[in-house]
């Protein structure tokens, strides 16, 4: 589901031990159903190996989205095959190719509502199947 949060300032949300910060007029996917879909995964854990800002999904012990919660709009790096990530970041301004990630096999998705929630929620699929097929092949 898409949430219009309209006429919020800077502000912060507390979500459990989780804090964004969100602007004022932001069509956004709701980060309580980014999150709920990410551990809904069978084999999913979620962790903050990196610092306390950057929420990490992983399964089978390999990563496969982090979700970046001081930014707004939020940002969301997300596995991509190959050749679809050229396409998706040519046919969407708002993917590039992953911060701090290998460039090839990563996408950073800016969730400032260009992209719906459902598609947004295909990609995060992918990104999971990636890399639980990757796991089994060894």
């Amino acid at each position: 589901m898409l949430t219009f949060l309209n006429s919020i300032t800077e502000e912060t949300m507390y979500r459990g031990a989780y804090c964004i910060t969100l602007s004022k007029f932001i069509l956004k996917m709701n980060f309580d159903e980014f999150r709920e879909y990410c551990v809904r995964k069978k084999g999913v854990s979620e962790d903050m190996p990196f610092d306390d800002l950057t929420l990490v999904f992983k399964v089978g012990g390999k990563m496969f989205a982090l979700v970046s919660m001081n930014e707004s709009p939020c940002s969301i790096n997300l596995k991509c095959d190959p050749e679809r990530s050229v396409i998706l970041r040519e046919k969407y301004e708002s993917i590039t190719p992953g911060y701090h990630m290998n460039k090839k096999h990563w996408n950073t998705v800016l969730v400032d509502g260009s992209v719906s929630s459902k598609q947004l929620k295909e990609w995060i699929d992918d990104s999971f199947a990636l890399v639980r097929q990757k796991k089994r092949s060894y």
